[in-house]
C-alpha cells in the first residue's frame, strides 16, 4: 500500500481529499493535517510514501514545507494540490522536487489518474537492479507524467466546470441546476450536464429538495 499524508487547512477540502485517496486501490491515508508545522511533525514521527500538499497554509507556504522535507532527508514524494495558477509557482514547485501539480477544483477522475500514474512510477523505480538504458528511464518518467488528455465529455469545458464547482463550494446545502445555470450563465440543460458529470465522478451527490406541490427538485451538493 502507498501511504499518503493529506496537508490541507480547509476542513471540507481535506475530508474530500481523504475520501478520494481512499477510493483509489493501493492507497491508504496515513493522516490528515491542517498546517505546515503539523505536517513536518507528523513526518518526523511517521514517514509516508506521498504527501498531498496544499500551497496556501496558515503558518507557512507549501513550498517551504516541501523544502523542509527535503532538508530533513525525509524520503517521500509530493503532489501539490492548489488553486495557484501562476506559471512561476509551477516552476518553483518543480524546482522544489514536486512530482505532480494538480489545480483546484478537480474531479475524482482527475486525481484518480494522477495517483495511478504515481503508482505505476513507484512500481518501476522500486524494482531492484539497474535501468537497462535511457529508454527505460524515459519510460519511468513518462509513467509519472502520463499523457495529457481531457477528462471531460464532448461539449464540456474545464473553465465552466470550475465555475460550477466554485458555485457549489459557496452553497453548503447544495444547488439546483436552475440555480447553477443562473449563477454561471449557461442554460439549465447545460448546467445539469456538468452537475451529472460531477455526480458520476463522485464529486457531488443528488439530494431531493421538497418545497411546494409536485415533484421535489434535485439539488447537487459537493461530497
Amino acid at each position: 500500500m502507498i501511504s499518503v499524508l493529506v496537508v490541507e487547512d480547509e476542513e471540507i477540502t481535506a475530508e474530500a481529499n481523504r475520501v478520494y485517496v481512499e477510493r483509489v486501490p493501493g492507497f491508504e491515508v496515513a493522516g490528515v493535517v491542517r498546517s505546515g508545522g503539523e505536517a513536518l511533525r507528523f513526518l518526523r514521527r511517521r514517514p509516508v510514501d506521498l504527501v498531498l500538499l496544499d500551497l496556501y497554509l496558515p503558518d507557512m507556504h507549501g513550498l517551504e514545507v516541501c523544502r523542509a522535507i527535503r532538508g530533513a532527508g525525509v524520503l517521500c514524494d509530493v503532489i501539490v494540490i492548489t488553486s495557484a495558477r501562476d506559471l512561476s509557482m509551477v516552476r518553483s514547485a518543480v524546482s522544489a522536487g514536486v512530482a505532480q501539480y494538480v489545480l483546484k477544483p478537480f474531479t475524482f477522475a482527475a486525481l484518480n489518474e494522477k495517483l495511478r500514474q504515481y503508482a505505476r512510477f513507484r512500481s518501476t523505480v522500486d524494482a531492484p537492479g539497474e535501468a537497462s538504458g535511457q529508454g527505460e528511464v524515459d519510460d519511468m518518467l513518462a509513467a509519472l507524467r502520463g499523457p495529457a488528455r481531457s477528462h471531460l465529455p464532448k461539449g464540456l469545458t474545464q473553465p465552466t466546470l470550475e465555475a460550477v464547482v466554485a458555485e457549489l463550494r459557496s452553497a453548503a446545502g447544495g444547488l439546483s441546476a436552475t440555480a447553477v445555470a443562473a449563477s454561471v450563465g449557461v442554460s439549465r440543460v447545460t448546467a445539469r450536464r456538468y452537475l451529472e458529470h460531477l455526480t458520476e465522478n463522485g464529486v457531488t451527490r443528488r439530494l431531493p429538495q421538497y418545497g411546494g406541490i409536485g415533484r421535489p427538485e434535485l439539488v447537487y451538493q459537493l461530497i
